[in-house]
């Protein structure tokens, strides 16, 4: 699978512009802010139906327009597949494939894999267990629609018992069988999420610490676990012993919604004692981790978005990216880099057709 062509209108920098594509490396250079990172990201946005960067779709729009489309055409198993993504001010996003439009973006997810790796993913160590569950569920949910519809309903049923905690916390009054109705509802998706979770995991752990050996050169020992509520008991019985909690807090307390992933090297938290460069390896690792099980499950190579991938890394860490490449576990890959030169001479060591766009 390979994008060959891309086209952007009124994306976020871009007014009017069209990228025509080598199958295996293309790389966009120049100074900070011409928008080498929004080209990835309009590629990304083909993928999900967002932007990896700003989930307010309308701050997409170039400035005083009043729309934006994306459009990519792209060679998939000798057929070729269009895919469009548009926003009018005002109005619901659209996506379409080969002009028909999606009912659901959710059956779009999967279609086209893909993996970005940013000094965005940062946010995956320092910020809270909502990004690292986010990382976790776009995982999955390329492969995986049971997980990703059980999700959808899960979070829907979540946002409708807070309203109803809301509800009665301002009309001093309480009904527990009325919140009963959504409870059994939350134990309904919320057991086919956690198990698909752990099984994930199960496979997923090993990729990573195989990863991390290779990008580290096997100088420090990492893991990740799994942090769940659910370990303790069913979800049911959880939010049942926290019901009065629940009332008072206006918000449901206990379920998947809280679970979390511990990031550890030589068992210590990446976040308090990684060093950065031992911060940008793990992250890299759960990257390449990400693309490897994306494509033993979707039997196609991801398109990988490399963003500002060699700030910050040593030699020897983008030498063992590079082996990678070599090895031709990657297919389409793209590259987004202020240093023409450095670019040049690290894609010219992977012996593989390359193209460079300055922008």
């Amino acid at each position: 699978m390979y994008l060959q062509k891309l086209t952007l209108f009124n994306f976020k920098n871009f007014e009017s512009k069209s990228f025509d594509f080598q199958d295996k490396i293309n790389c966009f250079v120049g100074d900070n802010g011409v928008g080498k990172t929004n080209v990835l990201d309009a590629i990304y946005y083909l993928s999900f139906g967002k932007s990896y960067f700003n989930p307010v779709a309308g701050q997409n729009i170039r400035h005083q327009q009043d729309f934006f489309m994306v459009e990519g055409n792209y060679k998939i198993n000798d057929r070729n597949e269009t895919v469009i993504c548009s926003l009018k001010r005002g109005q619901k996003k659209v996506i379409k494939r080969n002009d028909k439009e999606y009912e659901r973006f959710s059956d779009h997810i999967g279609f086209l894999p893909l993996v970005i790796i940013s000094p965005a993913d940062r946010d995956l160590i320092i910020e809270g267990s909502d990004t690292r569950r986010k990382f976790i569920d776009s995982v999955i949910s390329q492969s995986d629609k049971v997980y990703l519809k059980a999700l959808i309903n899960y979070n829907k049923v979540l946002v409708q018992r807070n309203a109803l905690l809301k509800y009665f916390a301002a009309n001093r009054t309480f009904d527990a069988l009325n919140l009963k109705v959504y409870d059994t509802q939350l134990e309904e998706y919320g057991k086919v999420i956690y198990q698909k979770r752990k099984a994930f995991l199960e496979i997923f752990t090993p990729i990573f610490i195989a990863q991390y050996k290779v990008i580290a050169n096997a100088r420090e020992h990492v893991s990740l676990k799994y942090k769940t509520q659910l370990d303790e008991g069913s979800l049911t019985d959880l939010l049942t012993q926290n019901l009065e909690k629940d009332r008072v807090m206006q918000y449901t307390s206990v379920g998947i919604h809280k679970d979390d992933l511990q990031f550890e090297i030589d068992g210590y938290s990446v976040k308090k004692f990684g060093s950065q460069g031992q911060q940008k390896s793990y992250l890299i690792a759960l990257k390449l981790a990400q693309f490897d099980f994306i494509k033993k499950q979707s039997k196609l190579k991801p398109i990988l978005l490399l963003d500002d991938i060699f700030d910050k890394l040593d030699d020897l860490r983008v030498a063992q990216i590079i082996d990678l490449v070599n090895q031709d576990e990657f297919g389409q890959l793209f590259i987004s880099d202020t240093h023409p030169e450095r670019t040049e001479e690290v894609v010219k060591k992977t012996n593989q057709p390359y193209q460079i766009f300055k922008l």
